[in-house]
C-alpha cells in the first residue's frame, strides 16, 4: 500500500537495543533486524500470506519465513522464491545510537509493476500472485478491460489456442457491470487463473505466414478457408485467414468466413466450437482489432477434428433429422433476408417457443423456416431459439444423473451465441446454426420428463426483497434447487430489484470453485436477460424471469464448493490493505 509521503522517519530505538534481542518490531508493522554487523528494515509481513517475518530465521543475508520457507535477500527485499514476491524494504540510518527507519518502501507498488507481477503470475501459473496483481490494479483504478487484454494477449499467445480459460476471461469481463469491486476482482482473478491452467508448461504459439499476394478477393479466401476447414487443413486455413486479416478484411467479414466455415457441418463438438467462436469476436471488441491475427488464429485449431454432430446416431435415428435441415438450408439460400424485417407478434412469439419445445422436430423445422420466409429478423428468432433452450434448464429434474445438467447447460450457452451472433450479421449460410440449435433443444426433451415445477408466486417463502443475499444462505447446502427457484420467483414477483439479483447471482458464481460451464451459464443468462428487459410486454417479462431462474437452478445444483479460489483473492484483498493476517490486533 501506498504511505503518506509527509512521515517522518520513524525512531527504531537504540542500536544496542536492537543487537541485543537481533530484531525488533516498530510501528506500521516493519521489522528491524540486525544482522553481520548492519541494521536492515523491512515490512514484517511476508508478502506470501502475511506470516510475521520476525518469527523467520535470518542467515547469511538470507530471511526465511517459516510459515512457507519463502527466502528474501534482507537487504533488497527481492525473494529468491517468485511464487512469494518481495518484501518492501527500507532505508536505515544511524545517528547518536539510535536507529532511524524512512517509513516509506524503498520500491512502492505501481501500477506497472501490478502488470508485471500479473505476467509473472499468467506465466507461472501462480494463483495468489495473479490475484495480488488484480487487487492492486483494480484498487489503483486501471480500467478491467486493460486487465482482461493482458490476460487474453496472454493466453492467445501460448497454448494450443483458444481455450475455456479465454472463455471464462471474456465471459466474466461482459458482466463486470453486473458486479460491485469485490464481484470485479473476483471475476477477473477466476478468468486470469483459468487462463493461467489452461497455458501452464504450453509454448509459445507461433503464426504461419499470410500469403504472398494481397489481390485474391475476399469471397474467393471464404471458400479456401471454407475448404481448408472441411478437410482439417487447419495450417491452410491459418494461412488463408491471415491473408485476409492482412487484406484489411472488417471483424463482420471475418466473422461471417469463420462461422460459415463452423457451421458447414452440425453443432460442432456439443456447441463448444461455435461459442468460442462468439467469445473470441467478443474479446476482440474489448482489447481492439489490432489484436485479430493472435486472437481470431487461435480458433482454427478448434476446427482439427471436431465432432460433427450429422455423423451421430441421435442425429440420425429413430428419426432421420439431417435430411429435412439439409432441404431447408437449401431453401435459405433464396431468401429475401435483408431489411426492413417484420417483428414477430407476441403470440406467435409464445407459440414457436412451444413448438420448440415439443416432440414434433420435423414440424419445428418447417415452422421456423416459414418464419424466416415472412420475415422476420433472424435474431429475433434465435433469440426465440435461446429461450427454449434456457427453458429446457427451468424444467430440468433433478432426478436425471447429474451430469446432464452439462447437456442442457451447452444447448443453452450454444444458443446464445448464435443469438449474439445473429444480432450483427444475417448471412444466409450463418443462419443454419439456428437449425442446429432447434435440433439440439428436441434432442434435449427426454431431460424434462418429468418436468420440474415452475414456481408461479403462490405458495412461495417469504421474502425480504431488501435482502437478496438470502438466496446465498440457501445455496450454502447442497442440492436446494427446488428451494432456490422458489425463493428466486418469490423475490420477482414481491417486487425485488431484478439487479440485485443479478449481482448476488454473480457472488453465488464468483464465491466457489466454479467449473467451466458455471461461468457460461451465468454470462449467457444476464445477456439474455438485458435483451428482454428492453421490452415492457408480458412474455417478455416472463422471458426475464426464466433467464434468472435457468442461472438460479443451475448455480444451486453445483454449490457448494470448497470455495478455495475466493479465499485465496480475500487473502490477497486483506494483504493489501494491510492486515495482519496471523498476529493480534
Amino acid at each position: 500500500m501506498q504511505q503518506n509521503q509527509s512521515q517522518p522517519w520513524i525512531n527504531a530505538g537504540t542500536l544496542a537495543s536492537i543487537q541485543e534481542k537481533g530484531h525488533k518490531l516498530i510501528h506500521g508493522g516493519i521489522a528491524v533486524f540486525y544482522h553481520e554487523e548492519q541494521v536492515y528494515a523491512v515490512d514484517n509481513r511476508c508478502p506470501h500470506l502475511g506470516f510475521p517475518l520476525h518469527m523467520g530465521s535470518l542467515c547469511d543475508g538470507i530471511l526465511t519465513c517459516h510459515w512457507h520457507h519463502a527466502r528474501f535477500d534482507v537487504c533488497s527485499g527481492g525473494t529468491l522464491d517468485p511464487w512469494a514476491d518481495d518484501v518492501p524494504s527500507y532505508e536505515v540510518k544511524i545517528e547518536d545510537g539510535v536507529v532511524w527507519v524512512n517509513p516509506h518502501p524503498k520500491q512502492a507498488n505501481s501500477i506497472e509493476k501490478y502488470k508485471l507481477r500479473l505476467r509473472e503470475g499468467l506465466e507461472q501459473n501462480l494463483g495468489l500472485v495473479i490475484a495480488k496483481a488484480v487487487v492492486g490494479l483494480v484498487e489503483a483504478g486501471v480500467p478491467a478491460a486493460e486487465i482482461t487484454k493482458i490476460g487474453i494477449k496472454f493466453g492467445t499467445a501460448y497454448g494450443r489456442g483458444w481455450n475455456s480459460g479465454l472463455t471464462i476471461l471474456t465471459a466474466m469481463a461482459n458482466v463486470l457491470p453486473k458486479l460491485d469491486k469485490a464481484g470485479t476482482i473476483l471475476a477477473l482473478y477466476q478468468g486470469l487463473l483459468h487462463v493461467a491452467r489452461n497455458s501452464s508448461g504450453a509454448a509459445a504459439r507461433h503464426l504461419l505466414k499470410p500469403l504472398p499476394g494481397a489481390d485474391v478477393p475476399f469471397e474467393r479466401l471464404t471458400e479456401w478457408y471454407r475448404n481448408c476447414i472441411e478437410v482439417r487443413d487447419t495450417q491452410g486455413a491459418e494461412r488463408v485467414l491471415l491473408t485476409a486479416i492482412r487484406k484489411g478484411a472488417s471483424v463482420k467479414q471475418l466473422s461471417e468466413m469463420m462461422l460459415i466455415a463452423a457451421t458447414d457441418h452440425f453443432y460442432l463438438d456439443g456447441g463448444h466450437t461455435f461459442d468460442f467462436h462468439n467469445k473470441a469476436f467478443e474479446a476482440l471488441g474489448l482489447i481492439g482489432e489490432e489484436h485479430a491475427e493472435q486472437t481470431l488464429t487461435s480458433l482454427v485449431r478448434l476446427l482439427a477434428n471436431p465432432t460433427r454432430s450429422e455423423e451421430l446416431h441421435q442425429w440420425q435415428s429413430p428419426v432421420n433429422l439431417v435430411a429435412p435441415l439439409k432441404e431447408a438450408f437449401v431453401q435459405l439460400e433464396s431468401l429475401p433476408l435483408t431489411e426492413p424485417y417484420i417483428d414477430i407478434s407476441e403470440a406467435d412469439e409464445k407459440k414457436i417457443v412451444e413448438q420448440l419445445l415439443s416432440d414434433e422436430p420435423l414440424e419445428t423445422v418447417n415452422l421456423v423456416t416459414e418464419v424466416l420466409k415472412s420475415g422476420a429478423h433472424p435474431a429475433q428468432l434465435a433469440q426465440l431459439v435461446a429461450l427454449a433452450a434456457a427453458e429446457r434448464i427451468v424444467r430440468f429434474h433433478t432426478q436425471n444423473d447429474f451430469g446432464d445438467w452439462i447437456s442442457v447447460l451447452h444447448t443453452f450457452t450454444y444458443t446464445h451465441a448464435v443469438h449474439e451472433r445473429l444480432r450483427s450479421s444475417t448471412h444466409p449460410l450463418l443462419i443454419r446454426a439456428i437449425y442446429h440449435g432447434i435440433i439440439s433443444i428436441y434432442l434435449d426433451r427426454f431431460l424434462n420428463i418429468p418436468s420440474a415445477h415452475r414456481p408461479d408466486g403462490s405458495a412461495v417463502p417469504a421474502v425480504d426483497i431488501t435482502n437478496p443475499e438470502q438466496l446465498l444462505q440457501i445455496l450454502d447446502q447442497r442440492q436446494q434447487v427446488k428451494e432456490a427457484a422458489r425463493w428466486t420467483v418469490g423475490y420477482l414477483h414481491a417486487g425485488g430489484d431484478p439487479d440485485a439479483l443479478l449481482t448476488t447471482l454473480g457472488h453465488a458464481l464468483l464465491r466457489e470453485d466454479a467449473e467451466f460451464h458455471s461461468f457460461q451459464m451465468y454470462e449467457a443468462a444476464v445477456a439474455e436477460y438485458g435483451l428482454w428487459r428492453t421490452r415492457n410486454d408480458a412474455f417478455a417479462a416472463r422471458a426475464g424471469e426464466t433467464m434468472l431462474l435457468a442461472a438460479t437452478r443451475y448455480l444451486a445444483a453445483h454449490a457448494p464448493t470448497p470455495r478455495e479460489l475466493p479465499h485465496i483473492a480475500h487473502i490477497a484483498t486483506r494483504l493489501y490493505r494491510g492486515e495482519r493476517l496471523f498476529e493480534e490486533a
